[in-house]
């Protein structure tokens, strides 16, 4: 099994992707082979988190490290 990051690109009027050489041959894939793929949007969980503190931040005096210790003891409360 393959898993790797890439991004969509344009290809005519369709949509394609690409792999990784390396690890195609390492999975024993070649050209024409038959594959089943699904596809998950990427997130990046520290710009929605960062993205989500700068309007809490607008809203409270306190600092960013203080927001991100009380959001682990939130998590965490061990």
């Amino acid at each position: 099994m393959i898993a790797t990051d890439t991004k969509l690109k344009a290809w005519g009027n369709s949509v394609g992707i690409v792999l990784p050489k390396k690890e195609l041959q390492e999975e024993g894939l070649e050209i024409d082979d038959e594959v089943e793929i699904t596809i998950k949007k990427k997130t990046n969980v520290l710009r929605e988190v960062f993205g989500t503190l700068k309007g809490v931040k607008r809203k409270t005096d306190k600092t960013t490290d203080e927001l991100l210790k009380e959001i682990d003891e939130e998590l965490d409360p061990n």
